[in-house]
């Protein structure tokens, strides 16, 4: 990764509403710890942070706009002052949000993608930033996936949505890495 300049860090959607029952079994519990490592960095290097919240319209959703608590950003990753939010309700992070026209405002080329889920919010946006023209790193260990069953009823598990998502991801749209190869590549600009 050649980052002459440090991209912005996104954080998609990371809110208590993922820790309900209704999503399934989830993979990569580490992912909100890996995201909190990654903004402590980018804290420390004054680089733009900015966040997506989702307010789902389906009132069944733990998203739901008018669920205040499964809205809320989870503790360990909440904004600081001053950092962006944008709020979405759709999956990707560029739909309905100043993302686009803020990121080419502060003439940012490069982006860090973290949060949940894989599969929906984190997959669609990836895949819009590249399609946007912009430079798309995920995270993969700063990311979780969920449980689902298709449509001819197989259960497919959360580990492998994640890995077939990561597979579809990279190179046509993402540079895949783990958090610890993000940091130690930042140490060496």
């Amino acid at each position: 990764m050649n980052l002459m300049e440090l991209p912005a860090l996104l954080v998609l959607d990371v809110q208590k509403g993922f820790d309900d029952p209704y999503w399934g079994k989830r993979n990569n519990q580490e992912a909100e710890g890996n995201i909190a490592k990654l903004l402590t960095e980018w804290r420390n290097r004054k680089g733009h942070v900015i966040y997506t919240k989702h307010l789902s319209l389906d009132p069944a959703s733990p998203l739901h706009h008018r669920n205040p608590l499964g809205t809320e950003f989870k503790e360990v990753v909440k904004p600081l002052d001053g950092e962006v939010v944008f709020t979405k309700n759709v999956n990707s992070g560029f739909i309905g949000t100043e993302l686009e026209s803020y990121l080419k405002k502060n003439q940012i080329k490069t982006v860090v993608i973290t949060g949940l889920s894989t599969q929906h919010c984190v997959s669609t946006t990836t895949r819009m930033s590249a399609n946007l023209g912009f430079n798309s790193f995920l995270v993969s260990d700063s990311i979780a996936a969920f449980e689902i069953t298709d449509h001819k009823g197989v259960l497919h598990t959360a580990d492998s949505i994640q890995e077939h998502e990561l597979a579809m991801l990279q190179k046509e749209f993402a540079t895949i890495l783990t958090t610890n190869d993000l940091i130690n590549q930042l140490n060496q600009q």
